[in-house]
């Protein structure tokens, strides 16, 4: 076993220089103790300089062991003497050491100094090799994250009896039922709104009645599963994320891995499924609860009962008005699923990064599941879906 030496360092004053004698272990483990004499004799130094001092003397004679922590307050003594307008030179085997000569070379060094500064365009372009880097990034946990759980979910479509419906109904109820008096009330007032500013706006031509279509076509095609969406991303994608997350804080997906178990499979597979199941339901709650609200707010502006509203309403959409909504929800679950398992997984060990993950989690789904809802739209123009 060696024995690490202990790093000191001695002061010797004479008529036109001074020594600095360093012996011992001047190296990384030692480093509190190195910026201890460093700052020491720098202070006695500058206190009993002489005006015929002219010169410093690091003597490096019996230093036993040498890194770059000592290499590098080998340089501050440097630096001092080059502000004190002394003469620089250095004694022993390790005078010559490339080390030595390579961060001496480097350049001053000033603790806290500031950065040299950068173009616009240097730190545009940096900015964009981040933001590229951390897209790549995210999309290849997605593609190994949805892999594992197809492999997980095959894998346990062959052996039944590791099949449990427990996790993912418990889930169903958290995510899905748990969610439903939220998604209700905040569906019947944006139906409410969107149907009086509909009719007070078509009051102007004479078309009231026409609100009926307006407010069907956009609940049923977009407002319905997009608000949806955006609330499962803010309640249960943060949970998500939060859940993995801490589980991560506290090491239990490693014991996991540890016990042969793939994490995927274990934690995000009955999540991703819940949120699958979960979230069209909750989109056909949402509709209803929009379309009441609608002829609730008809009813009492507009004088439109509730039969004219639903006479209208079956002239104003079809089966494809309905389907049309209805098919985003699954990938709109898993984008929110897969993005929040994602977020969950870049947890460190410190509750300032979970809660960076947690927000980053409902931002990120939240956007794609708003480009997703675009994508959509294209889609169906293109094809007069």
């Amino acid at each position: 076993m060696t024995v690490v030496s202990k790093p000191d360092l001695q002061i010797e004053f004479n008529e036109d220089h001074v020594v600095l004698r360093l012996s011992g272990a001047w190296i990384t483990s030692a480093a509190v103790r190195l910026s201890v004499l460093t700052r020491n004799a720098l202070e006695k130094i500058k206190e009993k300089r002489q005006v015929s001092i002219s010169s410093l003397i690091v003597d490096l004679t019996d230093v036993d062991q040498f890194d770059t922590s000592g290499a590098l307050h080998v340089s501050k003594f440097k630096n001092a003497a080059n502000e004190a307008s002394l003469s620089f030179e250095m004694t022993g085997e390790l005078a010559a050491s490339g080390l030595i000569s390579r961060v001496l070379e480097s350049g001053p060094f000033v603790a806290g100094a500031p950065e040299p500064k950068q173009s616009r365009i240097y730190r545009s372009l940096d900015s964009l090799g981040h933001f590229t880097h951390s897209v790549a990034s995210d999309f290849g946990m997605a593609m190994d994250i949805l892999g594992s759980v197809v492999r997980g979910s095959q894998m346990r479509a062959n052996r039944r009896s590791s099949f449990s419906l427990t996790p993912v109904i418990a889930h169903i109820d958290k995510m899905g039922v748990g969610a439903v008096p939220i998604v209700l009330l905040m569906s019947f007032i944006i139906g409410a709104i969107i149907a009086q500013q509909g009719a007070f706006q078509l009051r102007y031509f004479g078309a009231e009645i026409y609100v009926v279509d307006l407010v069907g076509i956009l609940v049923l095609r977009e407002i319905g599963v997009l608000i949806t969406a955006i609330m499962v991303a803010g309640r249960s994608g943060s949970a998500i994320t939060a859940e993995i997350g801490s589980m991560k804080m506290r090491e239990e997906v490693d014991a996991l891995t540890v016990m042969g178990l793939n994490p995927v499979s274990v934690l995000v597979f009955p999540r991703l499924v819940a949120l699958v199941i979960a979230l069209p339901l909750l989109a056909i709650v949402a509709n209803f609860a929009a379309l009441g609200g609608a002829a609730l707010v008809t009813a009492v502006y507009s004088g439109i009962s509730f039969e004219a509203f639903i006479s209208r309403l079956r002239e104003a959409v079809d089966l494809s008005s309905v389907l049309s909504g209805l098919i985003k929800a699954p990938f709109m679950a898993m984008i929110i699923g897969v993005i929040a398992a994602i977020e969950g997984l870049k947890v460190q060990g410190s509750a300032e990064s979970l809660g960076l993950c947690v927000t980053r989690s409902v931002v990120k789904s939240i956007f794609v599941v708003i480009v997703i809802d675009g994508v959509f739209a294209v889609f169906y123009a293109a094809i007069d879906f």
